[in-house]
Order: C-alpha cells, then structure tokens, then sequence
C-alpha cells in the first residue's frame, strides 16, 4: 500500500510539475501577443499618416510615381495582413518602400522646404520611435517565450503543447538605417 501511495504522488508531481509549465507557456505566448498589439497600434498610426505623406509628397514629385506606387502597395499589403508573421513580413517592406521614398524626397529642394510636409515628416519620425520602443518590447517577449520553449524540462512540454519557435520582428538589412535617428533638416 505504501509503494502505490509514493506512485500516486509521483504521478501528482508530475501532473502539477507539468500543468504549471503549460502555464508559464501560455503566460509568455499570450504576453508576446499582447506586446505586439501595442506594436499594431503605432503601426496602425504609421498607415494613417502615409496617405498624407503620399499626397503631400505627390504634387512635387511628377517623376517619381514608382515610388509612390511602391509605398501604397505596401500599405496596403501591411493593413491585409492577418498574422503576426505576415504582419512582420509586410512592415519589413512597407519600411524598404518608405525608405526609398525617403531617398528620393531629397531631390526635391521645394518639397523639404514645405511646411506641412515637414510637419508630417516629424509625426512619422515620432511615431517610427514609438514603433521601435513597441518592437523592441515585442522582441523582449518573444525571445521569453522562445527560451522556455526550448530549454530543458519545459521544452518537454512545449512539444507536447505545440508551442514552437517563434520570429522576432527583426529588420533585416533595414536595421541600419532605421535604428539611428531620424534627422530632421531644416
């Protein structure tokens, strides 16, 4: 009778043992989630403001209309995207896509000059930094959630559960150009 008792309560152990790493698994899953919907919000802010930066931007620059196309496919393509990872993927090229546009304002003396363009530009250099900060934040999260997914023993149940691996929002050869700050020209 003593020995089925020790069974039992081994068996018990290992029931909370794993029911608390299932736990922390989905604390850290769900926390990584909630880190990149605050990233969606500043990114939610960048596709509001790209529209005026397009028109604002299209007056001066006849020549340009490659660039301008790019921008708003991207925007467009980033506001359908449903997934974290598709939402991470079309950032990357919304952020190349403003890249170049940023490349090409600079030929345009008149265009820096103006007013409102330079209003905007400075909200979009704003909101670019509360998109980092939120990015950063979600990259934090995510490497939390990764580690526990892959060390030892929660890596047992990880794999029982289906928790995986998951992407960092990373900007891939973007990274650069986009961690220094924005200059502003006046």
């Amino acid at each position: 009778m003593g020995f089925f008792l020790v069974i039992i309560g081994i068996i018990f152990l290992l029931i909370v043992w794993t029911v608390s790493l299932y736990n922390r698994l989905v604390k850290l899953r769900n926390g990584r989630e909630q880190a990149f919907a605050d990233v969606d919000v500043q990114l939610k802010q960048r596709h509001d403001m790209i529209p005026q930066l397009v028109e604002a931007v299209r007056g001066y620059m006849q020549h340009e209309r490659g660039v301008l196309t790019e921008v708003t496919e991207a925007r467009a393509n980033a506001i359908k995207a449903t997934s974290i990872n598709e939402k991470i993927s079309a950032e990357q090229r919304l952020s190349s896509a403003l890249d170049g546009l940023k490349v090409a304002v600079e030929a345009y003396p008149d265009l820096k000059a103006s007013q409102n363009f330079l209003d905007l530009q400075n909200e979009i250099a704003d909101v670019e930094n509360k998109i980092a900060a939120a990015r950063r934040f979600f990259n934090s999260a995510t490497k939390e959630l990764n580690v526990a997914t892959e060390v030892f023993p929660s890596n047992i149940v990880a794999t029982l559960f289906s928790f995986k691996r998951e992407p960092m929002f990373e900007l891939g050869d973007q990274r650069e150009t986009v961690e220094k700050p924005p200059e502003i020209k006046f």
